[in-house]
């Protein structure tokens, strides 16, 4: 006898156990086969389906679903699978826009340079206040700095004008003039942000058109054409050279936090394209002047275009723009040609002034 809790008690079969748990859970009875053995009527109907060549009962299991193929290893895999190609690298802009839109500029610019020295100061001028109308609108759509156009604008042609006339002194008068129209313009409107909004507009008084009239300034040398030609060839070869070196070879940065694209490689490749430029320069196109002195002068504009491009991507950066203007389709605006010419303009000046004069 079985005394573990999990044997199971008999249970009479009959109308009491058909009432308790439903007729069709009573046990099959048991039959005798052939040879007296006692057997299942399940068990019998198995075989008698199995001996009429039907499947047994108990054999009807769901059919099961194919195991899926495992994948073929790798070394079976399809030979002609190779990884992508790396990206190529992008320049950024549109550049057929963007040499369309320089040759322009560049024929305009020589040919007034060339033809009438004051049309070209007239050049200088709308390029000032163009610049001045760039930055200002910068200023008050980003920060709310509302710098005076009117005063800025009047007081910035006054000045390239005064600086070809009058040399450094009536720059100077002028640029005095200038920022104290700003103080008296900005008096006719609420004194909230006052001090902001003028020590803007004096700053974009110095940046835009005083430095400018250094342009002009060259300009009245007796050789000033080909002075203020060296300067834009100067420059421009600067910032071609840092481009085409950074953009193949750069790999370390120069300013990260300012600048990003810019690269210690870029910056040398504008010394090294400036200085060979400023050597030719001076020797076939400066009167009195000398090759080596062009290497100095190369060396000096590369140092002062990269500073005045990461000056105003600075001021961009504060700002949260990439150009500061879209008239010059892959260019940006004016400011963004104007950038590394104007902190350049005064160098040159100076540097000239040493080697041959200003005269």
């Amino acid at each position: 006898m079985n005394d573990s809790p999990w044997a199971a008690e008999p249970v009479p079969a009959g109308p009491a156990y058909d009432a308790l748990v439903g007729p069709h859970t009573r046990p099959m009875p048991i039959v005798p086969d052939a040879a007296g053995r006692d057997f299942d009527d399940r068990d019998a109907r198995d075989r008698g389906a199995a001996a009429e060549g039907g499947p047994p009962f108990r054999a009807e299991t769901p059919p099961q679903e194919p195991m899926p193929s495992p994948p073929p290893p790798p070394s079976q895999a399809p030979q002609d699978a190779s990884p992508p190609p790396p990206p190529k690298k992008r320049a950024g802009r549109d550049l057929r826009a963007a040499i369309g839109v320089g040759v322009g500029l560049g024929a305009v610019i020589f040919a007034s340079l060339f033809i009438v020295k004051a049309v070209f100061v007239g050049v200088i001028v709308v390029a000032v206040v163009v610049g001045l109308w760039e930055l200002t609108s910068r200023l008050q759509e980003k920060k709310g700095i509302k710098a005076p156009l009117v005063p800025l604008a009047i007081g910035g042609a006054a000045m390239v004008i005064a600086g070809y006339v009058s040399g450094a002194a009536g720059a100077w008068v002028a640029m005095a003039l200038t920022a104290l129209a700003v103080l008296v313009w900005r008096m006719t409107e609420p004194p909230e942000d006052y001090l902001r909004d003028v020590t803007a507009g004096v700053f974009a008084a110095f940046y835009v058109p005083f430095l400018a009239t250094f342009v002009a300034m060259l300009l009245t040398a007796d050789d000033g054409p080909q002075r203020v030609a060296a300067f834009l060839v100067l420059t421009v070869v600067s910032d071609t050279g840092a481009y085409a070196v950074g953009w193949r070879f750069g790999k370390t940065k120069l300013a990260p936090r300012i600048s990003p694209g810019k690269t210690r490689e870029g910056l040398l490749g504008a010394v090294v394209f400036a200085m060979a430029a400023g050597a030719l320069c001076m020797e076939f196109l400066v009167d009195g002047g000398a090759w080596w002195q062009g290497l100095v002068l190369g060396l000096a504009v590369a140092v002062s275009a990269t500073l005045g491009d990461l000056g105003e991507s600075m001021i961009k950066r504060d700002l949260g723009i990439k150009d500061m203007g879209t008239l010059l389709p892959g260019h940006g605006g004016i400011m963004d040609r104007l950038d590394s010419l104007l902190p350049t303009a005064p160098v040159v000046w100076l540097l000239l002034a040493l080697f041959v004069g200003t005269g």
